[in-house]
C-alpha cells in the first residue's frame, strides 16, 4: 500500500495539478507558510521522502505492522512504520528502476 500511494503521489498524473500548485506556492515569496510548502514540494519529488510520511500516516490511521509483529509501544511503532515503509518502497522502486534501465532492446 505504501508503494502504491507513494508512486501515485510522486509520479501519478492525477496529482499533476496539486503538485504544480504546491510548487508555485513554494516558489512564491508572497505565500504564507512558504517554508511548509517548500518542504511539501521537495517531499513530493522524492519516493523515499514521500514513503516515509505515507508510512507514518498509514501506521497511525490504517495499520501498524511494527506494533502488531514486534509489540513496540504504539507511539514508537508509528515512527518505525515510517522507516519500514521508506525502506520497503526504496527497495521496490530500485528493483523497478533497474528493470526499466536494463530493458532488452529489439
Amino acid at each position: 500500500m505504501a508503494y502504491g500511494m507513494s508512486n501515485i503521489l510522486v509520479y501519478g498524473s492525477i496529482f499533476n495539478g496539486p503538485r504544480n500548485l504546491i510548487n508555485k506556492w513554494a516558489e512564491s515569496q508572497f505565500t504564507p507558510f512558504q517554508g511548509f510548502w517548500g518542504f511539501i514540494s521537495d517531499m513530493l519529488k522524492c519516493m523515499m521522502c514521500t514513503s516515509t510520511w505515507v508510512g507514518f500516516l498509514f501506521g497511525i490511521f490504517v495499520y501498524s505492522p511494527i506494533h502488531e509483529f514486534i509489540g513496540t509501544p504504539i507511539y514508537f511503532s508509528w515512527f518505525l512504520d515510517g522507516m519500514f515503509a521508506s525502506g520497503s518502497v526504496w527497495a521496490i522502486n530500485s528493483i523497478i528502476e533497474w528493470f526499466e534501465e536494463n530493458r532488452p532492446t529489439k
